[in-house]
């Protein structure tokens, strides 16, 4: 089926670009682009959908604005900024490309120059090198294997998506309109986020649907085949320790690979406790979160403030400062929850008149 398409390509390529000129979205990233908002915006979008990014994407322009704002700005202000977001080794890694970038003469304009920058992959490289500088590089990632394997019907079974996206590389760098690479490369993207969604795809308003064998045959979900991700369950039990007006939190060391100087509540191993330990503790809450492969279940339990001498790790931070640092994005939200439920237990019911 993929000779087919390519005989096609130039009719599916204005299809294609013709609805996206008339159809994308209005995203901050593309009012007034730049080589920075672009890179911003690529290195946020990894694993993380439009709507989160917009308003993460709007305080980090205003709080740096380019390059040299980044390279020169603290890590803990990089990682605030980010806090929310999630895999926080992109925020590090951006940092780190910015003082890597300010320190040339001019930035690289292919996308293997791209993949020596930290967090650089095949496809942040192509679009950030395509969109900025018309390198023709076209941009394989889940929504465009997902478009390419229903427009060949492709029934290829595959592990991953790492692996689908390797093996229709050469298609899509086929069907690349190499003239205007960044705009082809968008409107794939695009495509696949508001028109070709994994399930119940919008078949008939898609501007290319005249060219793809899976709607022709009415089975567009069928592909891509990619095998079920194993989801593993795992349960954590956090410490919620009050001392007066402050709270016990473990912040992360700078070595740690994905919480690097962020702030969580204490599980038993930083207490020095057992499991059983922190269970025994009054249940105020339990929480689910989800990190790559993982399901998490989280219970919070209130214990007394530790009476041993606390490891450097472990700080108390007092309540007014909970703002000025950096919490994981989750803890943040189930510490202000569990603070306004005690707030409103404390708070004195008014006398009835």
């Amino acid at each position: 089926m993929a000779h087919h398409l390519i005989e096609k390509k130039t009719a599916f390529q204005r299809a294609l670009l013709a609805w996206y000129r008339t159809h994308a979205r209005p995203l901050p990233w593309r009012d007034a682009p730049s080589l920075y908002k672009t890179v911003v915006s690529e290195f946020m979008l990894q694993q993380t959908q439009v709507k989160t990014v917009r308003p993460y994407f709007a305080r980090w322009l205003e709080a740096l604005p380019d390059f040299a704002a980044l390279a020169a700005a603290p890590e803990a202000q990089v990682l605030k900024l980010w806090e929310g977001l999630g895999y926080y080794s992109r925020a590090r890694n951006l940092h780190a490309l910015a003082r890597q970038l300010v320190a040339r003469a001019a930035p690289p304009r292919t996308p293997e120059e791209w993949r020596e920058f930290p967090g650089v992959g095949p496809y942040t490289a192509a679009a950030i090198t395509s969109i900025s500088f018309g390198a023709p590089a076209a941009c394989v990632d889940g929504n465009v294997v997902r478009i390419l394997a229903r427009l060949t019907a492709d029934g290829t079974g595959f592990r991953d998506s790492a692996s689908a996206a390797k093996a229709f590389t050469l298609l899509a760098d086929a069907l690349l309109t190499t003239a205007t690479p960044g705009d082809h490369n968008q409107a794939m993207m695009e495509l696949g986020a508001t028109v070709c969604f994994r399930q119940k795809p919008l078949c008939l308003t898609c501007p290319v649907r005249a060219f793809c064998a899976a709607a022709g045959r009415g089975e567009p979900e069928t592909y891509p085949r990619l095998a079920p991700k194993e989801i593993e369950q795992r349960t954590v039990l956090r410490a919620w320790c009050r001392r007066g007006d402050a709270l016990l939190f473990h912040r992360a060391p700078a070595t740690a690979r994905r919480f690097a100087n962020l702030h969580e509540l204490p599980a038993p191993e930083h207490l020095g406790l057992a499991p059983a330990e922190i269970a025994r503790g009054r249940l105020l809450a339990t929480k689910r979160r989800a990190i790559t492969r993982f399901q998490i279940t989280e219970s919070i339990h209130a214990l007394p403030p530790p009476r041993r001498k606390l490891a450097p790790d472990l700080v108390w931070v007092p309540l007014a400062s909970l703002d000025g640092i950096s919490m994981s994005g989750p803890h943040r939200r189930w510490v202000t929850e569990i603070l306004a439920v005690s707030h409103a237990a404390r708070r004195p019911e008014r006398s009835a008149r």
